[in-house]
């Protein structure tokens, strides 16, 4: 019988999960299919009717719905509760569990590359679903963490999260100032950039040796990278990090490792 998963979130349209996961399925052999279901958050609930009765396997969840989604599941991991937002639903036994995977995801995709965030100081724009997925696992991995977001209640908010993981974070509003100097990381959370517009944000004054990562991977390069690339920054877009926590979802739903080569190559062809 042909499984079927799915990408739920609005916009949808640019998402290359099904690419992915459904090269993915052809490299193994598995009979599989993967949709992406335009959904907003007023049409979330119904939405999830509409998953149930279709019998499908999973889905990944994206903005604006990784939070909406919670209060509709019936039981979710320690890990997503401790985020505060789901990104994986598997669906078994007539029972909907939400997952976490955007975290170990981003840390897997950076450690690929051979990053080390131990004694890093990083700073994360916005306060949002991803941002709190990459603090929470940022808060044991010894790395000295700053949150701003144009909500700074917000971003006080999630730097407690990670002082109650034990680790180390501190917050302010969505502004330059020192932290430019000294910042070893730089990740950009928030879906500002997606439609070409400028980031809110200039980087005067940044770390040339810093790296900026933008979650953003369509367009490939934002304003927000191509300002960091002039000013002598390592830019990294989402792409990797979506590759990741697409294989940690793979495991979820399939209990077996995702061919991560044959699904990188998937993305890196469009």
């Amino acid at each position: 019988m042909k499984k079927r998963f799915a990408v739920i979130g609005f916009p949808i349209e640019h998402s290359l999960s099904p690419l992915m996961h459904e090269a993915g399925y052809k490299a193994l052999g598995i009979n599989a299919e993967y949709h992406r279901i335009p959904l907003r958050i007023d049409e979330l609930g119904q939405g999830i009717d509409f998953l149930k009765i279709n019998n499908y396997d999973g889905w990944n969840v994206t903005y604006p719905l990784k939070e909406h989604i919670m209060p509709l599941l019936d039981s979710i991991t320690a890990q997503a509760l401790a985020i505060g937002a789901v990104n994986t639903v598997k669906a078994a036994h007539g029972s909907l569990e939400g997952h976490n995977t955007d975290g170990e995801g981003f840390i897997e995709s950076l450690l690929d590359k051979g990053y080390n965030f131990e004694g890093k100081k990083v700073v994360i724009l916005g306060a949002g679903g991803a941002a709190k997925a990459i603090a929470v696992a940022l808060a044991n991995r010894k790395a000295e963490l700053l949150i701003l977001n144009r909500t700074e209640e917000k971003a006080k908010k999630l730097a407690g999260q990670v002082l109650d993981l034990g680790g180390r974070a501190d917050w302010g509003v969505l502004a330059a100032g020192e932290w430019l100097r000294y910042v070893d990381l730089l990740v950009q959370t928030t879906a500002v950039g997606m439609g070409g517009e400028q980031y809110p944000l200039r980087l005067d004054g940044i770390n040339p040796a810093s790296c900026v990562v933008d979650l953003i991977y369509r367009p490939p390069v934002t304003l927000f990278l191509a300002e960091a690339a002039d000013k002598g920054c390592k830019i990294i877009n989402g792409l990797e990090m979506l590759l990741y926590q697409g294989a940690l979802s793979w495991k979820i739903w399939l209990d077996i490792e995702a061919p991560v080569s044959v699904m990188r190559n998937a993305l890196l062809e469009v």
